[in-house]
Formats: C-alpha cells, sequence, structure tokens
C-alpha cells in the first residue's frame, strides 16, 4: 500500500490545479472542435507542470499531445472536453429550469473526463521524476466526442500508433471497469436535389426533394426487420426544403447514424443504407449527394489491462462521498423519471447481476466497486475510444460522479458535473489512473502479455472507418 498511498499524496497535492481547470471546462462548455478555451485550460497546467505540448495536431486545432519522459514504455491517457448544445444548467442546482434552454452544457461530464486524466498525468509525473522510472507519459486532449469523432482522426494520423497502454476512465453513476463492447458508427449526410414548382398549380412539374427524404427513412424502416438484433438506424433531418406547403421542395437532407458491432458489420450496413436512398432518389427523379461526415470503431477492451484497472481501482478503493454530497444527490433522485429508474436497474443485473442490482437498489451515491468480469455484451451506445483500441491495448473504468440511476445527456448530468459529487469522483479517478499506468510501466511482461492480447482480438492493425477525403467537420 506504500505506493497507493504516495500516489493518493501526489494527487491530493495538484488537486486544485487540475479540479480548477476541470471547473474552467464546465463554465465554457464548448461543443467539439470548438473547445478553444477548454484546451488551454488544460494545456496551462501540463506546460507548467513541465510537459511537451503540440497543439493542432490531426488538423484538429484543439486536439493536442503532451508528453514528459523518454523512450519505452509509452502510456497514454485519454482526455476529453466537449460540451453537448442545449444542456446549460446551474451547477449542484437539483432544480429542472422551466425556461427552453439553448445554451451548451456538459451533459456528459467530459470537463470531469479531461480533469481526472489530467490530475492522473501530473502524478505519473511527479511519481517518475521521484523514483527515477524510466519511460514517457502522455496525456492526449481529444476534442469532439459527442460530434465529430476526434480519436478517430488522431487515430488516423497515427497518434497512438507506439503506445503500449492506454488508460481512460468517464463519468458514471457507479464504480466499475467498462468490460462491454461498443458499436462502430457511421454518420453520412443524404443530400436530395429536386426541382421547385407550385404544389397545386403545376405539381407534374416538381421533383420532391423531401418526398425523397420520406421514403428513404420509410425504406431504412422496413430494413431495420433485416439487420443483426445489435445493429442500430438513426436519422435526423438537417434540411426540409422550406416551409411553403404549396412549393414542391427542390433540396432537401437528412442525417444518418449507422451502427453495428464491427467495424466491418457497419460498412456492410452502411452499403444497404446508401442502396436505399439511391433508391428514394430513383423513385422521386431526384439526384442524390452522399457525405460521409464521420465514423469510429467499435470497442474492444483489452482484459489484461482491465484486470490491472481493477486490481489499481481495490487498491485505491472507492470515492468517499461527504454527508452534503449525498444530500445533494438525494435532491437529484427526486427529479428522476420512474421508468430511467427501472431501466437503470434491469441495466446492473444485466452487467453486474441480480445480487448488485438488488444490493444497491436504494443507494443513491455509489461508493463501492462492483466486481470485474470480462465480457462479450456489446453496449447501445458508440465511442471513439475505439480507435484508440485498435491502435493500441486499452482500458476505461466508469466513476461515480452523480446520483445513481442519473440518465446521460440531461441536465441531471451537466448540474452535478459541475458540483463536488462530480469533483470527488474525479480525483479518485486521478487516483486509479496513476496507480494503473505506473504498475504498467513497472511491469514489461504485463505489457507484452496486453500486445498480444490486442494483436489476437483486433487483428494488430487499425482501419480506418472512413476514407482519406473525410477531414474532421471543423
Amino acid at each position: 500500500m506504500e505506493m497507493v498511498n504516495e500516489i493518493k499524496k501526489l494527487v491530493d497535492a495538484k488537486k486544485e490545479a487540475f479540479l480548477h481547470a476541470g471547473d474552467l471546462v464546465w463554465e465554457y462548455a464548448e461543443i467539439g472542435f470548438k473547445e478553444f478555451q477548454s484546451a488551454k485550460a488544460l494545456t496551462d497546467v501540463l506546460k507548467a507542470e513541465g510537459f511537451a505540448v503540440e497543439e493542432g495536431v490531426a488538423g484538429i486545432p484543439t486536439a493536442f499531445v503532451a508528453s514528459w519522459g523518454e523512450g519505452k514504455p509509452i502510456i497514454g491517457l485519454l482526455g476529453e472536453y466537449d460540451a453537448l448544445p442545449a444542456l446549460k444548467h446551474a451547477a449542484g442546482d437539483p432544480v429542472e429550469s422551466s425556461e427552453i434552454v439553448s445554451e451548451n452544457g456538459h451533459g456528459c461530464g467530459h470537463n470531469l473526463l479531461g480533469a481526472g486524466a489530467l490530475g492522473a498525468a501530473v502524478a505519473i509525473k511527479d511519481y517518475m521524476q521521484a523514483h527515477g522510472l524510466k519511460g514517457t507519459i502522455r496525456y492526449y486532449g481529444c476534442p469532439g466526442e459527442e460530434f465529430g469523432s476526434g480519436k478517430m482522426f488522431m487515430a488516423r494520423a497515427g497518434l497512438f500508433d507506439d503506445l503500449d497502454a492506454a488508460f481512460t476512465w468517464h463519468g458514471g453513476a457507479y464504480n466499475a471497469i467498462t468490460a462491454d463492447h461498443s458499436l462502430a458508427n457511421l454518420c453520412a449526410y443524404f443530400k436530395f436535389k429536386g426541382r421547385t414548382s407550385h404544389a397545386a398549380g403545376s405539381p407534374h412539374l416538381g421533383r420532391s426533394a423531401l418526398d425523397a427524404c420520406e421514403l428513404m427513412n420509410v425504406g431504412c424502416n422496413y430494413l431495420r426487420e433485416h439487420i443483426l438484433p445489435d445493429e442500430r438506424i438513426h436519422y435526423a433531418y438537417t434540411d426540409v426544403g422550406g416551409s411553403a406547403p404549396n412549393v414542391v421542395q427542390d433540396h432537401a437532407c437528412v442525417f444518418y447514424y449507422v451502427r453495428s458491432p464491427r467495424l466491418y458489420q457497419v460498412l456492410d450496413l452502411y452499403e444497404r443504407v446508401k442502396d436505399v436512398a439511391r433508391g428514394a432518389a430513383l423513385m422521386t427523379g431526384t439526384q442524390l449527394e452522399i457525405v460521409l461526415n464521420d465514423g469510429l470503431c467499435d470497442y474492444v477492451p483489452n482484459d489484461t489491462l482491465s484486470k490491472l484497472l481493477y486490481e489499481s481501482f481495490c487498491e485505491a478503493g472507492g470515492p468517499k462521498f461527504s454527508e452534503e454530497e449525498k444530500a445533494l444527490a438525494a435532491e437529484f433522485a427526486k427529479t428522476f423519471d420512474p421508468a430511467a429508474v427501472a431501466d437503470k436497474a434491469r441495466t446492473l443485473a444485466a452487467h453486474f447481476g441480480p445480487e448488485v442490482a438488488e444490493k444497491y437498489k436504494d443507494q443513491i451515491l455509489v461508493e463501492d466497486i462492483f466486481p470485474y468480469h470480462a465480457s462479450d455484451m456489446i453496449s447501445s451506445g458508440s465511442t471513439d475510444v475505439g480507435d484508440v483500441s485498435y491502435c493500441a491495448p486499452t482500458a476505461q473504468m466508469n466513476v461515480s460522479t452523480w446520483a445513481l440511476c442519473t440518465t446521460g445527456h440531461t441536465w441531471q448530468v451537466t448540474a452535478q458535473s459541475g458540483s463536488n459529487i462530480g469533483r470527488t469522483g474525479t480525483v479518485k479517478a486521478a487516483e486509479v489512473l496513476a496507480l494503473a499506468s505506473i504498475k504498467a510501466m513497472q511491469n514489461p511482461e504485463l505489457l507484452e502479455k496486453a500486445k498480444e492480447e490486442w494483436k489476437k482480438t483486433t487483428g494488430g492493425k487499425y482501419v480506418c472507418p472512413v476514407t482519406d477525403d473525410v477531414q474532421p467537420a471543423l
């Protein structure tokens, strides 16, 4: 426990700096690829701590890589800092606003994610200095996770290729290693071009782009019956062609997400969706332009590193919340939709077993660490951490930063991520990431085992899900 206690002291000594950076990121609440102030808040701390910072990597102004040390092994920590639109809420306020919110907010807690990895990076550097430990620690500033797949573009640029291990974390409602796989995802705009006309006087002369979008959606809705159970198709209109019903819409656009358990599967499903779009254009006499916006790989957890991360989590212990933090979490819990609470209970049972679900069903803030076991389960979401997992052995964890049964991408997450509840979890994340990273640096045999596993589970080669002509949507 001597190492554990030393790392806790190192994290505690610098926590004001990295928590303040996280608070600034929460205040700035900048969306993907626009995180200029947020990135600066993080790089300012890293530069002050002696890290060499390369900014504007992978053609993204808000992406950066900060390095300290030299040579092998090279351990990477992933930091995120992008917000979500229309989710602004007062920090620590458990009362929902009655007004329509249009400003950005950290409804996924990425202000905490970036700060926790920052605290870990600095603690690792301090430990390496104190003990003469050889190797390199890198902090990856990863923008645009929510919209833009920033890590995918960074992976395509080869920024993760020489890593021996990558660790990351995410805020959540419980403490656990992320054992599930995620869905690969391709995102594309389908733009239809028709011909305008008077909808009553000369409808035969019009070619409706809006009709083409409608027919594409109908076709894809029929397609859903003939895809894998874990595959998903979502769409949203980004251009409806106008607001006048008596004018045939000559332009319209629909934005699609296509998700599958593995990259090769999503590439196949995407081709089927494109065929549906081509059919819609043919039926309506319109022209079709397909613009692939971004994409990302499925996440492949590395069991060797996940076990190390779990061991480190257990040694460091779960977060300990104050009575004030527990009382605040209880106020937030009063705002939860009963259906969401029931759904979370089912999720706990599916992932961790009925005993865990029963034990914690009435808890508000989880301090214990849920048991780890390797899993073949596939989560319904997607993350660009998947692209990193195809470049290097990768492990990630969830740390309690909000009340149990909190639903992601909500005002409740924004409010709790700006409160002491979120800060307490962030400090714990820094401790665990630092401990796991240092243990990995000191154990070349474990890193070699992780690499061999990575080769078997991923093929040992990164394949970018998008073509080279696709650039970040800056």
